[in-house]
């Protein structure tokens, strides 16, 4: 592989690490704000309720 590949490779793993890092913080920011508003377990409370609302729209419109 030549050597400016291999820099264009590295620099590229730098920005998504950099991406990852940022995604990382807003979704555990994001995880605190909810179990403060009430969502016990945060994201993973919002996704059942989610789930839940939307299977009942299913059987609704059933």
């Amino acid at each position: 592989m030549e050597e400016a590949n291999v820099e264009q490779l590295k620099h590229r793993v730098s920005e998504l690490e950099s991406i990852n890092d940022q995604l990382l913080a807003e979704l555990r920011y994001l995880d605190e704000l909810l179990k403060e508003i009430g969502f016990e377990e945060g994201l993973i409370t919002l996704k059942f309720a989610a789930i839940e609302l939307l299977e009942q729209d299913h059987e609704e419109e059933g």
